[in-house]
């Protein structure tokens, strides 16, 4: 339905909200899912809604449902009907008072739910909270989203499922868009640190994924000085993984801040690693090394990054050997054709003539590449 209502149009919606609203009073609580689950299409179907006062409220009846999956799919769907754009009256008017209550933005009544729900007994309900509250932001603007929407999303950001926390800190870019996060910067550290340490290993891959998003939002002065360490940690957890997600991290965080700063905060400690008695540990400093290199300056990785992965060329390990084959076609494509026949052919064609012959297949197969790669530029330079 458009703007410009005609008689005919008014007449359905007049029939049709009833039966709507009747819905959400069904003795079924199916029936009432289903309500709280397209409440926001109804909203959106009706565009300018001429009849807001009957359905917001009968939309709060549906956050306040004695079941949890109607009260869940209710929640899903907050900032879908937050942007209605219809007046509607406060949830209470003021005592005392003859005047008519001042009429408010249906966000600015529904974000007055939002406490109520941080406290909800059902942690799907503030799961899903979770995942949509930081949405009201944009819709209620700065100084409405400090006063009313940033305190429970800081009780949020404490709630002791750490579902409810990893989905909150998942959604946080649209409150960084309003107000930024330095005003939850002291409350995400925490978070972040607690759930870094979660039993579940999806949690902790979870909130590795949301590093970089968080570390552009937190800033490289706040994230070096908190949060530094624990991106290195995660390259020793005992997942896989883990491990594999915790090296791709280092490198979209050198991507971030810069070679210089993945020379001061994180390089020493890739360093130590490599000594490590386990040979997992070892590992995955090469895959980090491997995936960094291509974000880091040529120079930088000729001087730091390379000298350290052919070291460990020597390992007693098989696996890491061939792991450092592997890594060296992708860091000779940084250092370039001159230090690729100096150190790194060299290094490939020994490791070529191993006795294990994983490391034999991964050392030749990185040698023809690179042959192929470096002669193929030869031939377009003569061109």
């Amino acid at each position: 339905v458009g703007p410009n209502w005609t008689e005919a149009e008014v007449k359905l919606v007049n029939r049709l909200m009833p039966l709507i609203v009747a819905t959400i009073d069904d003795r079924s609580w199916r029936v009432r899912w289903t309500a709280a689950s397209k409440f926001a299409n109804v909203i959106e179907a009706f565009g300018p809604l001429p009849n807001a006062e009957e359905l917001i409220p009968a939309y709060e009846k549906l956050l306040q449902d004695p079941e949890a999956e109607v009260r869940t799919a209710a929640t899903f769907n907050l900032a879908a009907v937050a942007k209605c754009n219809a007046m509607v009256s406060p949830p209470a008017g003021r005592e005392g008072s003859n005047l008519p209550p001042e009429r408010i933005t249906v966000a600015e009544r529904l974000v007055k739910r939002v406490t109520s729900l941080t406290e909800d007994d059902s942690e799907h309900v503030r799961a899903a909270l979770a995942m949509v509250a930081t949405e009201l932001a944009p819709i209620l603007g700065k100084d409405a989203t400090i006063s009313h929407l940033v305190p429970p999303v800081l009780l949020l950001l404490r709630d002791a499922a750490s579902e409810v926390r990893l989905n909150l800190i998942s959604s946080l870019s649209s409150l960084n868009e309003v107000i930024g996060v330095d005003l939850l910067s002291q409350s995400l550290l925490p978070a972040i640190l607690d759930l870094a340490q979660d039993g579940k290993w999806r949690i902790r891959s979870a909130i590795i994924k949301q590093i970089p998003l968080l570390a552009e939002q937190l800033g490289i002065h706040f994230f070096s000085d908190k949060l530094a360490s624990l991106c290195v940690a995660w390259l020793g957890d005992d997942i896989a993984s883990i491990r594999n997600a915790a090296a791709h991290n280092l490198q979209d965080l050198t991507s971030l801040f810069g070679t210089a700063w993945a020379i001061e905060h994180i390089f020493p400690s890739i360093e130590e690693i490599r000594h490590h008695v386990s040979y997992l540990r070892r590992l995955t400093a090469v895959k980090a090394c491997a995936l960094m290199s291509e974000k880091m300056e040529p120079d930088v990785v000729k001087l730091e990054i390379l000298p350290m992965v052919l070291e460990m060329s020597h390992d007693y390990v098989a696996n890491i050997r061939f792991n450092v084959a592997d890594a060296l076609k992708d860091i000779a494509h940084v250092c370039g054709k001159d230090l690729y026949e100096s150190q790194v052919r060299p290094v490939l064609t020994s490791l070529s003539e191993d006795y294990d012959r994983d490391v034999r297949f991964f050392a030749e197969r990185a040698l023809q590449s690179l042959e192929k790669e470096f002669n193929q530029e030869i031939v377009a330079m003569q061109e």
